[in-house]
């Protein structure tokens, strides 16, 4: 049997990761600059991890397009394109936590079709192909059953923070977290949304995101039963936010957004 897609993109998600590992273990310098905002920041092991990535890629599928967060946007009006973010949780990395991720999606017509999000230095692999479940190491995952507020543990972000926007995730934080069990701010979207669809999360959301940020980790929470939203309920995510969890407890945490302006992020 030849290789499948989802495959490809593990072993390309784990030669990603042994690259990053060396960065993050120090065996090669690892220099980091301010991107447009002095608190977001770029270091040589995001441009080394997506230049190895992205030439997996064309040296397999010459002809498709490529979305990447730190080489931009080439050829994507091909039918066949991918959303990479070679290292999702820059800060982490940087200060040697190991919460963070490679993330790679592959996409047919605008739809993620297959994905996956890689922690190495925490042993994570989460893949998923639409319409074939989701997986953790091999392992089928499910999100959780949680459908009490008071009984949630979620998870959330502050990109919008960092990017200085005026709309920004610290009065929902604020609203929603004195009715959670617990909360917590990890600092990779693709892992949260990971971990979400594997019940190690009851929901996730965040703002100010791209596409990048959410490609994979939103397939995998969705084929692990999540429904994965933007913070108006729609499908207009990462542009109006997102959120993720089952359908019960995001009935519950929609409510909290109502005032939420269009076009926030």
């Amino acid at each position: 049997m030849g290789e499948s897609m989802l495959d490809f993109i593990k072993a390309v998600a784990r030669e990603a990761g042994r690259t990053a590992m060396q960065y993050f273990d120090g065996v090669r310098p690892n220099d980091v600059h301010a991107k447009a905002s002095p608190k977001d920041m770029v270091s040589a092991a995001d441009v080394a991890v997506e230049e190895l990535i992205v030439s997996r890629i064309r040296e397999r599928f010459p002809g498709h397009g490529v979305f990447g967060e730190e080489s931009g946007r080439s050829g994507m009006h091909a039918e066949h394109t991918w959303v990479i973010d070679p290292i999702d949780g820059t800060q982490s990395f940087i200060k040697h936590h190991p919460y963070f991720s490679i993330s790679i999606a592959y996409c047919e017509g605008g739809r993620t079709t297959a994905g996956v999000v890689y922690a190495p230095a925490l042993g994570l692999l989460f893949a998923a192909e639409r319409g074939g479940g989701a997986r953790l190491n091999d392992e089928p995952i499910h999100t959780a059953r949680c459908s009490a507020l008071d009984e949630a543990a979620c998870v959330t972000g502050f990109g919008c923070v960092r990017l200085g926007r005026r709309v920004n995730n610290i009065e929902y934080f604020a609203r929603i977290v004195p009715h959670l069990r617990d909360i917590k701010r990890c600092g990779s979207a693709a892992l949260d949304l990971a971990m979400t669809g594997a019940g190690v999360y009851d929901a996730y959301w965040e703002m100010a995101l791209q596409p990048y940020d959410v490609a994979a980790g939103a397939l995998i929470a969705e084929e692990a039963g999540a429904l994965v939203r933007d913070l108006h309920g729609g499908f207009r995510y990462p542009e109006e936010g997102v959120i993720a969890a089952n359908p019960a407890l995001l009935a519950k945490l929609l409510p909290f957004f109502h005032d939420l302006p269009e076009n926030p992020c």
